[in-house]
């Protein structure tokens, strides 16, 4: 077997994430997929990469010696890929970009920055709740890129050949009335809230799933749960009839305030998918780096979420 940058990224991500368990999550391989494939590396590069325990996957000399040429040959590899789509103009003949997201913090930054990225060609949106919906659309052809929202360590949704890259992560936080009893908490325990009526907004993923689970954990299972658009959650919680579960990037309206949970029991991933042979995935490179810059930007126009992800460096490095 030659070795392929595929490989590299595998090895790298190994090594950055601790644990095969979790390079399999970040990778959006099967546990069992990912050690077949890493065995298979090690073989062809003569010996263990890592040493796995209990505790994790630690990297051995050889790992060491592989890494180091990794972290030099990829961003190489990365930068020559942008040159050369610069250098050839890829981005001539795409006649429209359009872009599908659910709800979420970054289409606006995203088509704000595409605009001026490329100020000939037209932008069009769709939103919708369903993040099946949108990747259905991908594949036959109706969107070019999709935004969507994956809860804790799920998969996107499948739709082959769609790629998905990983935009930022953000905590969950709870969004309250400002006359709320916790409203001046730093933070909160979930049990805390074992009495609350609940409001989300719909969606087709594992969310609900993970949110019962975590209740589960703290001890108490939700009374009222309403599913409902993002206006009226936000009405319910001005008006203190039910705690939001919302991203941390959620920009505050007045008579709310936003509170993180404590140990962030919850945690939402945004993703951006694009099909691999539609006319617009040659310039998907660069739709990913305005929808970084558009997360990032969101963070940062919410103090609370900036702040508590600058005190909270450990959870940087989830995926």
């Amino acid at each position: 077997m030659d070795l392929e940058l595929r490989h590299l990224k595998i090895v790298t991500a190994v090594a950055e994430a601790g644990s095969i368990t979790k390079a399999a999550t970040l990778l959006g391989l099967a546990q069992p997929a990912l050690t077949a494939q890493l065995k298979r590396i090690e073989r062809t590069l003569g010996g263990a990469l890592f040493e796995r325990d209990r505790y994790g996957a630690r990297p051995t000399p050889l790992g060491e010696l592989v890494l180091s040429r990794a972290r030099v040959v990829l961003p190489a590899v990365r930068e020559l890929q942008e040159e050369a789509v610069r250098f050839a103009n890829t981005y001539d003949g795409i006649t429209c970009f359009r872009m599908g997201a659910t709800n979420g913090p970054i289409l606006g930054g995203l088509v704000a920055r595409l605009t001026t990225t490329c100020p000939e060609t037209p932008v069009n949106t769709y939103t919708s709740w369903s993040a099946r919906e949108l990747t259905g659309m991908l594949v036959t052809g109706r969107l070019d890129f999709a935004m969507v929202g994956t809860c804790g360590e799920s998969p996107p949704p499948a739709g082959d050949p769609v790629v998905w890259s990983t935009v930022g992560t953000v905590p969950v936080f709870v969004l309250l009335s400002e006359d709320h009893p916790l409203a001046d908490a730093d933070e909160i325990e979930l049990g805390r809230l074992a009495d609350e009526s609940w409001a989300v907004t719909p969606g087709d993923g594992c969310f609900g799933d993970c949110f019962a689970a975590a209740c589960a954990r703290a001890g108490f299972t939700p009374a009222t749960m309403y599913e409902t658009d993002l206006a009226t959650c936000v009405y319910l919680a001005q008006l203190n009839r039910a705690v939001v579960l919302c991203q941390a990037t959620f920009q505050l309206v007045p008579g709310t305030v936003m509170v993180p949970l404590a140990g962030a029991p919850l945690h939402w991933r945004q993703r951006i998918g694009w099909h691999t042979d539609a006319p617009a995935a040659r310039a998907a490179a660069m739709v990913i780096d305005l929808a970084m810059a558009a997360h990032a930007e969101a963070v940062e126009r919410s103090p609370r979420c900036a702040e508590w992800l600058k005190a909270n460096p450990q959870f940087h490095a989830i995926p």
